[in-house]
């Protein structure tokens, strides 16, 4: 299962992510997202436990959770959306009407 997890301190790295959800279980994945030109964490990251009982019940644990002074918010991931390209326009460059 892959379960979301928000307001993460900005110190959290992907080791100390796996290392609190370890605490109730297995797990497969843990990556903290970060900023793709500054590599500052976002707040955010993703944990994969292959066991749904145990994701579950780490869900339930951690969603409230205080860490690091802040409160995480902790559930299922929901699928990714494809975002598209960029929107909008139709008709060729330049063309607006006059």
């Amino acid at each position: 299962m892959r379960i979301y997890v928000g307001g993460l301190p900005y110190s959290t790295d992907n080791e100390s992510l796996r290392s609190l959800f370890e605490q109730v279980g297995e797990v497969s994945d843990a990556s903290v997202v970060e900023d793709k030109f500054s590599g500052q964490s976002r707040g955010f990251g993703f944990v994969e436990m292959p066991n749904v009982e145990e994701a579950n019940t780490a869900i339930a644990q951690f969603n409230g959770y205080s860490l690091g002074g802040r409160t995480l918010t902790v559930n299922e991931a929901k699928p990714r959306e494809d975002r598209g390209g960029f929107g909008g326009g139709g008709g060729p460059r330049g063309a607006w009407p006059r």
